[in-house]
């Protein structure tokens, strides 16, 4: 089992064009399924058969996370990393039956998402106004993210040639390499183009071809990095909001939020966000709806029971 496991991530990586996250965490819920099928099979990891599970030992194994008190949402994930490696081993042959077939995914908690209120934002926005080319390129970081609802692995693969200023467009390109383009508002088309005035400020000793077109930098020059952004958002959002999530993801819920509450059709931001189908876009109703529960029950005079 082990080696098809290795196969199938391959299968994912080549064949599929899976993102490195994806393939990451396929990985590491296969391998705990593994070992979990070896345990029960008492036997080593390289000796586990892949046509000797059957669907019990998925169960039992299913049964044992939630005891642990495993998340309903990283269950779900276990459910679908395993459902996919057992109906590639099943489709390209290496199982006459599939016993994952048929197992249900359990329902994810729905959790509203976290957004900041547009002062906020204001707030925020204000903090990043300096001079120097590392406030001018966080400020450039955060009205982007801000005007275009974009992810936070879409931005650090940003380059140059991505950015049209003529038409004030940029292409980004999501999970599993899809292209999209998205219009940019004027002030972060302002802060980009201040930014690139003072770019090559950024460049440094480990500033190479990648880092050459990339359109953002990590302080010693080199492309900029996941967590150099986390950190530097959840700066801002500390100095600026009492928000319990300070992360680039809140000014991605906070871009669809405030679109739709501004009217804009749920269809097109599912275009901006770059979401497949319209069910991954469709939780921002309800927080738009949470909202104006909030301030009927405020500002209705017979809102609430005496």
């Amino acid at each position: 089992m082990k080696h098809l496991i290795e196969k199938f991530l391959r299968y994912l990586e080549i064949e599929r064009n899976s993102s490195s996250h994806t393939i990451v965490a396929y990985k590491t819920d296969l391998g705990q399924f593994l070992s979990h099928c070896a345990e029960l099979q008492e036997c080593a990891e390289e000796e586990v058969k892949t046509e000797d599970i059957d669907r019990l030992a998925i169960r039992l194994w299913l049964g044992e996370l939630s005891e642990k008190g495993t998340a309903r949402s990283s269950i779900a994930r276990k459910v679908a990393s395993v459902r996919s490696f057992f109906k590639y081993a099943f489709k390209r042959g290496y199982l006459e039956k599939n016993p994952a077939h048929l197992l249900i995914i359990p329902k994810k908690e729905q959790k509203l998402p976290k957004t900041a209120q547009p002062a906020e934002i204001r707030r925020m926005m204000e903090q990043a106004d300096g001079d120097d080319p590392k406030t001018i390129q966080d400020r450039a970081i955060l009205e982007l993210f801000y005007s275009t609802g974009m992810r936070l692995s879409e931005l650090v693969n940003l380059n140059l040639s991505d950015i049209n200023f003529n038409l004030k467009q940029i292409t980004v390109r999501g999970k599993g390499n899809k292209e999209r383009i998205v219009p940019i508002g004027g002030e972060a088309l302002k802060s980009l183009k201040k930014h690139l005035a003072h770019r090559e400020e950024l460049f440094g000793k480990r500033t190479d071809q990648d880092a050459r077109k990339a359109v953002f930098l990590a302080a010693r020059g080199h492309r900029i990095y996941p967590r150099v952004v986390q950190k530097m958002v959840k700066r801002y959002f500390e100095l600026t909001s009492e928000i319990t999530q300070k992360s680039p993801h809140v000014l991605r819920h906070s871009f669809a939020t405030h679109m739709l509450d501004a009217g804009a059709d749920i269809r097109m931001i599912k275009e901006f966000l770059g979401h497949s189908n319209l069910s991954a876009t469709q939780i921002y109703t309800h927080t738009s709806v949470e909202r104006l529960k909030n301030v009927y029950e405020l500002a209705h005079p017979r809102a609430k029971n005496s």
